[in-house]
């Protein structure tokens, strides 16, 4: 056993390297994007003409409707529509590779779970902060970006530190549009080595060291951010 860790994990850690952790933290950041967006907008209550109100519904049901397909199918089944389903539509350059097909569908699909985590954090915010900001003279921007936003960042890591830890395991599914990660290294090579139960348990093995690695400034971030409500009080 030891013979065969020693002869396969090094090839399964360069290829977590070169491919798993870039996949994962390029889309997460694509992903917290899109979440902040989408939960911002979702959030706001305009206050506008009547014509300017049904432009936000309008604006609002997209973003609704983009959460509820993202969350509602697959994540595989999202990634064959988009690498083999879009190409025959003639959308080929949505996916003109593995690796962009995989960060659309990544980035996408984390990013409709993480904009509910942001959107339930600022809505957890109490009214009656807004009503004192309001009451000081601040304008809707202000009161967004001093009271709501850096409240709601702190409830939110470990909501989104969940998140990207689910997005490193996800990238798994990226080995369907022939992207070489860790686990379609680890199908190849227990398709020459005839020990697939063995190859599996490797590949889980380093899935979970590097899951656990990531997890580790998880802590530090939060304990970073929680400093500033120690300091409030």
């Amino acid at each position: 056993m030891f013979e065969f860790i020693a002869t396969y994990a090094p090839q399964l850690i360069i290829a977590g390297i070169k491919y798993t952790i870039p996949l994962a933290l390029i889309s997460f950041v694509i992903a917290v994007v899109i979440a902040a967006i989408v939960a911002v907008l979702r959030s706001y209550v305009p206050h506008a003409t009547d014509l300017g109100k049904f432009g936000w519904q309008v604006l609002k049901f997209i973003l609704w409707f983009y959460v509820w397909i993202f969350r509602s199918t697959p994540m595989l089944v999202q990634l064959f529509v988009v690498f083999y389903g879009l190409p025959k539509l003639g959308i080929s350059w949505l996916s003109p590779s593995g690796w962009i097909a995989a960060i659309w569908v990544l980035s996408l699909n984390t990013g409709a779970y993480a904009s509910e985590a942001i959107r339930a954090a600022i809505s957890s915010i109490p009214d009656t902060q807004r009503e004192a900001a309001a009451a000081l003279g601040m304008t809707d921007r202000q009161i967004f970006m001093r009271i709501i936003l850096p409240q709601a960042t702190r409830i939110s890591i470990p909501t989104l530190a969940n998140s990207f830890i689910s997005l490193v395991k996800d990238t798994s599914l990226a080995s369907v549009v022939t992207i070489v990660e860790m686990f379609y290294l680890s199908q190849q090579l227990a398709a020459v080595n005839f020990e697939p139960l063995k190859m599996y348990l490797l590949v889980a093995a380093i899935y979970a060291l590097f899951v656990t690695i990531l997890s580790i400034p998880q802590r530090y971030i939060q304990r970073w951010a929680d400093r500033f409500v120690k300091d409030q009080r």
